[in-house]
């Protein structure tokens, strides 16, 4: 049997929020003697003094202090839950499930998250980042109420296209291909790994074809370490352009590759609630 209750620590709190037991049990909507009583009780069983006056006010001690700062995250944690179930109770969305390629740019993707979680604050965001091979059969396409990817045709619901991706072909600034004052051939190329963002088991390939990594962060950190070349999403390595430690090769052609990404919606969400409508709002901006 535990000697405190969340409901004495909440009191707690909120004496030392407001400073007073009087103003603390008028936003409580509680009598000042209830409050009282239940701090007392707390620090009875504790074996432990929590307060003490400090003027007018009411403040924590030490002792105090370190115990609130453990307490205060499952009191937190517990008004989320009861949030959570308000929401089931009234029927409102509480998770919202996404499917997005990893080509997509990540800033804008967290900007429109930020936006999301500010006008939506009781809805779970579950992100599930992709590749373009990934099998369309898995949990998360199952699950999903918004996706974003590449192959439209390989997904069931009411789709659009939203935006292409630039890919450029780069390599490190000291990287031997663009140090070479030969014209760039396919010979030359081919004396380098090509560097691959694709599902590790998705492509067949001859052995110095290509490298194959499975998350677009790996690519990238595999041409910035000079293990080879390829075309990567230009949004996500804009700070390494900027900063000249990748650079363009000098291609005579092909070296600008575009990827259309397709914005889709499952059919069950037709017409989509309020919450997706607002986050579809947000992409198209």
């Amino acid at each position: 049997m535990h000697k405190s209750t969340l409901e004495q620590w909440a009191i707690l709190e909120k004496v030392v929020e407001v400073g007073s037991f009087a103003k603390a049990a008028e936003m409580l909507h509680r009598s000042q003697s209830s409050v009282s009583y239940n701090l007392s009780l707390l620090q009875e069983r504790l074996g432990v003094t929590l307060l003490a006056p400090l003027g007018r006010r009411a403040v924590l001690t030490p002792a105090g202090e370190q115990l609130l700062s453990r307490v205060s995250p499952l009191l937190k944690a517990f008004s989320y839950i009861e949030m959570r179930a308000a929401n089931l109770q009234d029927g409102e969305r509480v998770r919202l499930n996404l499917v997005v390629d990893g080509i997509y740019p990540r800033g804008r993707l967290f900007a429109i998250l930020r936006k999301f979680q500010q006008h939506y604050p009781r809805v779970q965001v579950q992100l599930t980042e992709v590749l373009e091979s990934t099998t369309q059969s898995s949990e998360a396409f199952a699950e999903a109420d918004i996706l974003i990817v590449t192959r439209r045709h390989d997904v069931t619901g009411r789709g659009e296209w939203l935006m292409n991706i630039d890919f450029i072909a780069v390599a490190h600034s000291e990287h031997p291909l663009l140090c070479t004052e030969e014209p760039l051939t396919e010979d030359l190329l081919g004396l380098y790994p090509l560097i691959r963002i694709a599902d590790s088991g998705a492509l067949s390939q001859s052995a110095g074809d290509a490298w194959t990594f499975s998350t677009v962060d790996a690519a990238i950190e595999a041409i910035m370490s000079q293990v080879g070349y390829g075309w990567l999403p230009e949004e996500h390595i804009r700070a390494q352009l900027n900063h000249g430690e990748l650079k363009t090769l000098p291609l005579s052609h092909g070296v600008r590759r575009a990827t259309p990404l397709h914005l889709i919606v499952k059919q069950q969400l037709t017409p989509p609630d309020e919450p997706v409508s607002f986050f579809l709002s947000l992409l198209k901006e």
